[in-house]
């Protein structure tokens, strides 16, 4: 039984075998189909014309030497900081200017309410970040008018650019610590350097942590004065409960609503801007 299988299979091949080479043999004896279009249909041909051209695309070649003059190490050291500064600039838009201020403010506000979700953090982060735009738009303005458009217009070059741009941020950080200048001169003194007279003897490095410390303590300054009214709530809510003997309710769940509606009642969010630009301003 196994022999006649094996047989008709070898058969079978050599049946399909035979008729593809007559299909192969009879294609090419056959003449080829014409490229006209049928009778009465429309005239036209297959082939393409001169007119239509394919699509160019264009050769991107990146070439890689080695610099030739003194001029071209300092191009390219000053491409390689320019985009370092572009990457950290959201970075340091925060650090000098009110934004910080701001922000910690909100979340002191957000966190003395016992809010866990509202309003989130990000809408949070957005009020300080457009606050912190009207703030500082006379500043910007300055940097656009003095910096950056006679820089593309080609009238100054990078570094007086930079020293205009500086110049009106560090008025602006100064202004902010004319008050209090311990932390300029201790991070003059730390540094080793002669006490300043003017702001023009402070260096940049220096003015650029004072004035972060400086808005960090008057930032959690503002925030201890907000929780003041909201923790003698908290007391008071908590006392009651103890005297009903309520030991098990958090008190956090009764002095919540209270802590909203006083906090609604003397148009707060009205309250809280208007002294953070009296802060700034």
């Amino acid at each position: 039984m196994k022999i006649k299988k094996q047989k008709s299979i070898k058969k079978s091949k050599y049946f399909y075998l035979s008729i593809l080479l007559i299909m192969l043999s009879l294609s090419a004896i056959l003449p080829a189909q014409s490229s006209t279009f049928p009778a009465g249909s429309t005239s036209g041909r297959t082939t393409m014309t001169g007119e239509v051209t394919g699509i160019d695309i264009p050769l991107i070649d990146l070439s890689i030497r080695e610099p030739e003059t003194n001029q071209e190490v300092a191009f390219s050291i000053q491409l390689l900081l320019l985009l370092t500064i572009i990457s950290l600039a959201p970075s340091i838009l925060i650090l000098v200017t009110c934004f910080l201020r701001f922000s910690i403010v909100l979340d002191f506000i957000k966190r003395a309410l016992s809010l866990q979700q509202v309003p989130p953090t990000a809408v949070l982060n957005g009020i300080a970040f457009f606050m912190t735009i009207f703030i500082m738009w006379p500043t910007f303005s300055n940097i656009y008018n003095n910096a950056f458009k006679p820089l593309a217009d080609g009238e100054i070059g990078l570094e007086q650019a930079y020293e205009e741009a500086m110049s009106p941020i560090r008025l602006f950080m100064y202004s902010q610590m004319a008050d209090d200048t311990g932390y300029i001169e201790m991070f003059m003194s730390v540094g080793g350097l002669e006490r300043p007279n003017t702001l023009a003897d402070v260096p940049t490095y220096v003015l650029i942590p004072a004035y972060i410390l400086h808005e960090l303590t008057v930032a959690f300054k503002i925030g201890i004065l907000l929780y003041l009214p909201f923790i003698v709530i908290d007391m008071v809510v908590a006392s009651i409960l103890m005297s009903m003997g309520m030991i098990m309710l958090p008190p956090v769940q009764i002095s919540m609503p209270f802590k909203l509606i006083l906090f609604v009642l003397i148009d707060g969010w009205g309250l809280l801007t208007q002294q953070l630009f009296n802060s700034i301003l």
